[in-house]
C-alpha cells in the first residue's frame, strides 16, 4: 500500500516536472534570462572597453591607489549587471508571463556568484568568509524568493525573557550579522581613509597625522552608533544615565584619555613626527614609527618596539635629535706621545675623516660642519687631540660611523708611525736611612 501511493507520487511529480519542462512559459523566462545575460555583459564589455577609470592604473599618476582599487573591482561588474538585469528580467516575466519562479532562480545564482566573488576577492578574515558564506548568501537568497520575512518572524517567536528585557534569536543573529560587517567594513575604510590621508604631500606630517587619528576616532564613533542601532537600542535613552557614566569613565580611563588629548597635542604642536629620533630621559631612544591615540611607537636599531604613552612626552623631558635638522655632531678622543709632530697629525686626520662616505665634507660646507682635529688638553702621557665631525642622521643602524673611523685611525696611525701613548708610572725604592 505505502509502496504503491509512493509510485503514484513520483508518477505524479514526474508528470509535473515534464509539464513545467515543455510549458512555453519555461523556454519563455530561459529566453529571458539568456537575453539578461547577454545584456549584462554588452554594457560591461563597453564599460571596460571606453572607461579610463578600468584601464591599469601607471604607478606614478596621481590618486593611484584610488585607481588601482577600482581596477581591482572591475572583475565584479559583470555580476553585478546580472543582478540588475535579472532585477528588470523578474518584473518582465511577471508582467508578460505570469511567473518568473525560474528567472528569481538565476537572480539568486548570480547573488551567490558576486558574494562568493567579493569574498575571495577582497576578505581574508577567516571568520568574516564564514559569515558570509554561511549567513549572507543565505539571508540573500531568502529575500529573493521572497521567504525572508517568514523567517524573521519565526525567529521572533523564538525568546528569551528576563525582566523587561527580551531577547530573541532574531536579534542575536541581527547583532552577529551586522556587528562582523561593520567591523569588517571598519577596518577596510579605516586602512583607505588612513592611506588617503596620508598621502597628501601638500599637508606636513604632523597635520596628516592630525586629521588620520581625528577620521579613526569618528569612524569608531559611527561604527559605535550603527552596532547600538542594530542590537535594537535607542540611543535617546542614553542621555538619562550619560553623565552618571561620563563620571564614571572620566576616573576610570582617565589615564586613557589623558594619552589621547596628549597625542592630539603633540601632532597639533609640531614636536613629533614620524621618523624623528627621540631620546627618553630614561635613556631609551629610537625612531618614531607610528603615533597612535594612546601611545607611540619607538623603534630601536636592534629590531625592538618600545610603546610609549603620549602624556609621557607632555609630562617629561626628551630630546629629538632629528626634528628640525637632520644633521649631528660627533666627536672622537685620542691621545698621542708628546714626540708626534702635530701639524702633521692634525691634516692626516682631516683626510681620514673626510673620506668617509658617511662624513659631511667639502669646502661648499660652513667652517664648523667641515671635519676638524685639534688639541684639547695635554694629558700625563700624550697630548689629548679632539676630532670633530658632522654626518646625517644618527651614527647607528645604516649610518653607523663611529667604529668606521675609529678603525681607519688606526690604520692611519700604524702606517704613519704615530704612537697613541699608555700610562707609564716609575717606581724608585728607598733603602731604609737613605734620603731620596
Amino acid at each position: 500500500m505505502d509502496t504503491n501511493l509512493i509510485q503514484e507520487k513520483m508518477k505524479q511529480l514526474t508528470a509535473e516536472f515534464v509539464d513545467i519542462l515543455s510549458s512555453p512559459e519555461f523556454y519563455s523566462q530561459i529566453s529571458i534570462i539568456v537575453f539578461a545575460i547577454i545584456m549584462a555583459y554588452a554594457f560591461f564589455r563597453m564599460l571596460d572597453r571606453h572607461s579610463p577609470l578600468l584601464k591599469p592604473p601607471v604607478k606614478k599618476a596621481p590618486l593611484f591607489w584610488l585607481r588601482d582599487s577600482i581596477y581591482q573591482i572591475r572583475n565584479l561588474l559583470f555580476p553585478l549587471f546580472i543582478i540588475l538585469f535579472m532585477v528588470m528580467a523578474v518584473d518582465f516575466s511577471d508582467h508578460f508571463i505570469r511567473q518568473s519562479w525560474l528567472v528569481r532562480l538565476a537572480q539568486g545564482l548570480a547573488v551567490v556568484v558576486m558574494i562568493y566573488s567579493i569574498i575571495t576577492r577582497f576578505v581574508s578574515n577567516l571568520f568574516i568568509k564564514a559569515v558570509f558564506k554561511w549567513i549572507a548568501i543565505p539571508i540573500a537568497l531568502l529575500q529573493i524568493f521572497g521567504w525572508l520575512d517568514n523567517v524573521i518572524i519565526y525567529l521572533e517567536s523564538i525568546y528569551v525573557e528576563m525582566g523587561n528585557i527580551k531577547i530573541s534569536a532574531y536579534g542575536v543573529a541581527r547583532v552577529i550579522v551586522f556587528g562582523s560587517i561593520l567591523f569588517w567594513l571598519g577596518r577596510i575604510s579605516n586602512a583607505i581613509g588612513l592611506k588617503a590621508i596620508r598621502q597628501q604631500k601638500n599637508l606636513d606630517v604632523g597635520t596628516r597625522e592630525v586629521f588620520a587619528k581625528l577620521f579613526q576616532v569618528s569612524l569608531y564613533v559611527v561604527i559605535f552608533i550603527l552596532l547600538l542601532q542594530a542590537m535594537g537600542i535607542n540611543i535617546t535613552t542614553l542621555a538619562v544615565f550619560g553623565g552618571a557614566l561620563g563620571v564614571g569613565l572620566g576616573f576610570g580611563l582617565q589615564s586613557i584619555a589623558s594619552n589621547f588629548i596628549s597625542g592630539i597635542i603633540l601632532l597639533l604642536d609640531r614636536s613629533l613626527s614620524v621618523g624623528d629620533f627621540i631620546e627618553l630621559a630614561d635613556g631609551q631612544k629610537g625612531t618614531i614609527r607610528e603615533l597612535n591615540m594612546r601611545s607611540t611607537t619607538l623603534e630601536t636599531y636592534d629590531g625592538k618596539d618600545i610603546m610609549v604613552p603620549n602624556e609621557q612626552f607632555i609630562t617629561t623631558s626628551f630630546i629629538n635629535w632629528t626634528h628640525k635638522n637632520k644633521k649631528q655632531r660627533y666627536s672622537i678622543e685620542l691621545q698621542v706621545a708628546y714626540s708626534t709632530d702635530l701639524h702633521y697629525l692634525f691634516d692626516l686626520l682631516r683626510k681620514v675623516v673626510a673620506s668617509h662616505p658617511k662624513v659631511l665634507s667639502g669646502p661648499e660646507l660652513p667652517i664648523e660642519e667641515i671635519p676638524d682635529a685639534e688639541i684639547s688638553g695635554f694629558g700625563d702621557s700624550g697630548v689629548n687631540i679632539l676630532i670633530e665631525f658632522w654626518m646625517e642622521g644618527i651614527d647607528d643602524g645604516e649610518h653607523r660611523v663611529g667604529g668606521d673611523l675609529l678603525l681607519m685611525i688606526w690604520d692611519a696611525l700604524r702606517e704613519n708611525q704615530i704612537e697613541i701613548p699608555f700610562p707609564q708610572r716609575e717606581i724608585k725604592i728607598v733603602k731604609v736611612g737613605e734620603g731620596i
